[in-house]
């Protein structure tokens, strides 16, 4: 299995800014399939850029109706369905994002929705799709009716909070996680509702214990405060390898050995095709992959850069 993020942007003003890509992230080769979660502004361009085919996605997750998780959803699920000629895949998403709650969603229109399998995202709710198992779990965030999920493949368990506020009972939703990718916005100890801070998430961490902790969807304090740095002190506290995503980021999962793997930079395949402004990322980018060289952040592994 190989996970990648086309984005580690989150919270609309780092949307906005585009100081981090906010194209979510990829789960390849998961039981032979793939998915796409929380595809927001410019997840198509991204999965090009780094050298993806959205035509082969099996699924597409999206956890709530905040642009920022959904904006290049519907695109996406045409390019899975061939341009919605064929039924194909399964869109995998909160009941606001496909039915519509009170001023949240639908996000996906009915249109969008007839050519896949379309399941619900409820907490504690559990899906059998492909040859995985998705259970939805429980957010507290500004859409009610948002949802994080983990997937079980054949007792192998990722478990990906999406924007939330940490409270109590968050740990017990995650519980057995073997990978724990978590929406971490604000750095240190500065949260605000509904997202969580570098304090939130070593809670969590110690309490779910997973192999590896990820966190992503960093807000623009979060990406000014240098995320690398933020996430070495967390690994230190918890004891849990934990890594601050940057875009391009992509490593393979050993199911055994969760531990171990190798963190690779993906670089942009035709940056002439793109609209990617180099200068724009440049302060972002000394702040995730480059730093981490710096602070030693992946002397337990080996870290490459794939053209």
């Amino acid at each position: 299995m190989k996970i990648t993020f086309l984005g580690s942007g989150g919270g609309r003003f780092s949307a906005i800014s585009q100081r981090r890509m906010t194209g979510g992230f990829r789960i390849d080769n998961l039981g032979g399939k793939n998915y796409h979660v929380d595809p927001g502004p410019g997840a198509l361009v991204r999965t090009y850029q780094f050298g993806f085919d959205p035509r082969n996605l099996s699924g597409v997750f999206v956890s709530h109706a905040h642009t920022d998780h959904y904006n290049d959803a519907e695109i996406l699920i045409e390019a899975m369905t061939r341009g919605m000629t064929k039924h194909n895949g399964t869109i995998f998403g909160s009941g606001s994002v496909l039915n519509g709650y009170e001023d949240w969603g639908p996000c996906i229109s009915k249109y969008h929705q007839s050519k896949s399998k379309s399941v619900v995202l409820e907490p504690g709710k559990v899906h059998e799709v492909d040859s995985i198992k998705v259970k939805g779990t429980a957010i507290q965030h500004g859409d009610p009716e948002g949802a994080g999920f983990q997937i079980d493949y054949n007792g192998f368990k990722l478990s990906y909070t999406s924007d939330t506020g940490y409270f109590d009972g968050l740990a017990k939703e995650h519980k057995g996680a073997d990978i724990l990718i978590a929406s971490v916005l604000r750095p240190g100890e500065k949260s605000i509702p509904g997202h969580m801070c570098s304090r939130n998430f070593i809670d969590l961490i110690e309490e779910v214990q997973p192999k590896v902790a990820v966190m992503t969807h960093l807000g623009l304090k979060m990406i000014s405060n240098n995320p690398v740095v933020e996430a070495k002190n967390i690994s230190k506290k918890t004891g849990i390898k934990t890594i601050s995503a940057f875009d391009g980021l992509s490593f393979n999962i050993n199911y055994n050995n969760p531990r171990k793997f190798r963190l690779i930079s993906l670089k942009d395949v035709e940056s002439s095709m793109h609209s990617t402004s180099h200068k724009l990322f440049n302060s972002g980018r000394r702040n995730s992959y480059q730093t981490s060289f710096k602070n030693k952040e992946f002397d337990e592994f080996s870290i490459i850069k794939r053209n």
